[in-house]
């Protein structure tokens, strides 16, 4: 006969919940426990949450802070040669442009501008990818153009990268023998209250993410998670209902980001996105502005261009009707040198998908307009001679 004959067969009349509760207490953590068993439970389970929090914690700092890190303070800013001018009598002259926020390398941009080339020898800003200092980039700027015996310099910026150029112009302008002849602005928000609402929020969440947890600035799993979000528009249907995903839309969005904000050497950091947006914060600007409204031993005031869309509403950013406000305050008026230029048909700082009409107004307006003040600087006593 099987042992197993000899067992009774259980039934629904064998169940009991009161055994089967009993069962679990004497089979549960710490039910031998005479003394404070729940606390000690308690304690016991956090404690188990936080060493596994720590072991991913060492494994996200490992392979995804730390290398980035390593990375980073190995980069630092540099001048990349753009394009010569078009008329010899400009090598005197180099233009300098400066990329906006979440831009790295102003290389492309300032190719899409020919028209730049008019006023001298055009060079790109590659800023350093841990942080922005402008001393740092001014010094760069005015030991290059010693370098290349280039008295006088135009700084062109879009969006916040007008912002640094300002910062650099007044170091130029005050700490240097080169000439100024004028910093061109691009849809530049003068302080944060320029900045729209929504534009202003994200940015501050940034800065808060940035600054209560760790590794952010140098984090890609961070980065790839907030910039999947920000195009979530591409891959979530709202409907009625609860929104759904379009899982091969987000897998092209991921696959994007992946391309153009991780894995690219040419996409600006976590960090450098954080310094570019707290140049705007510390809305130093119309300090700049009013530094650069004197003139300096030998050298006159720079003139000050401020090109924005004729129609407010098409930039989405930045509120170009509250920093032209703030600049005729502080550089306009009847001894003032701005001009301000309203462009047809752009948006937000977008002279690589508007080349054309941006290479009209700086040919049209802008050019006239700066090429008197270089004409002023040229009649100026000689810069001195490259050390």
């Amino acid at each position: 006969m099987s042992p197993m004959d000899e067992r009774h067969p259980s039934t629904v009349s064998d169940w009991d919940d009161a055994r089967r509760r009993s069962r679990l207490r004497d089979t549960s953590l710490g039910h031998g426990w005479k003394t404070l068993r729940r606390t000690r439970v308690t304690l016991l389970r956090v404690a188990a949450l936080l060493l596994a929090g720590l072991v991913v914690f060492a494994q996200y700092w490992k392979y995804d802070v730390a290398p980035e890190q390593a990375r980073l303070a190995r980069t630092e800013p540099a001048i990349l040669p753009v394009a010569p001018p078009v008329d010899p009598q400009n090598w005197d002259t180099v233009v300098v442009d400066l990329v906006g926020l979440g831009g790295l390398d102003a290389s492309d941009t300032a190719a899409a501008l020919p028209a730049l080339r008019r006023m001298g020898m055009v060079w790109a800003i590659r800023y350093d990818n841990q942080g922005i200092d402008t001393k740092v980039i001014a010094d760069l700027v005015v030991r290059a153009a010693e370098l290349s015996g280039l008295r006088n310099i135009v700084l062109v910026g879009h969006s916040m990268g007008g912002v640094i150029a300002l910062e650099v112009a007044e170091h130029i302008h005050r700490d240097s023998d080169r000439r100024l002849v004028g910093v061109i602005l691009d849809c530049t928000p003068v302080d944060l209250n320029a900045v729209r609402p929504e534009s202003r929020g994200r940015g501050e969440d940034m800065l808060r993410w940035m600054g209560w947890l760790p590794g952010a600035r140098e984090s890609r799993m961070l980065r790839l998670a907030v910039e999947t979000y920000a195009r979530r528009d591409r891959f979530v249907d709202r409907g009625d209902g609860l929104p759904g995903i379009r899982f091969g839309q987000l897998g092209q969005v991921l696959a994007e980001v992946m391309r153009e904000k991780i894995v690219s050497r040419d996409a600006a950091s976590n960090g450098l996105i954080e310094s570019q947006f707290t140049a705007i914060v510390a809305g130093g600007a119309t300090d700049d502005l009013r530094a650069l409204a004197q003139p300096v031993a030998d050298k006159p005031r720079p003139a000050i261009v401020f090109i924005r869309p004729r129609d407010a509403s098409a930039d989405r950013v930045v509120d170009v009707e509250y920093s032209h406000r703030v600049l005729i305050e502080r550089s306009g008026g009847v001894d003032g040198t701005l001009l301000v230029v309203l462009a047809r048909n752009t948006g937000h700082a977008n002279p690589m998908q508007r080349p054309r009409e941006y290479n009209t107004v700086i040919e049209q307006q802008i050019l006239p307009f700066v090429q008197r003040y270089q004409q002023q600087v040229r009649s100026t006593t000689v810069a001195a001679p490259p050390r």
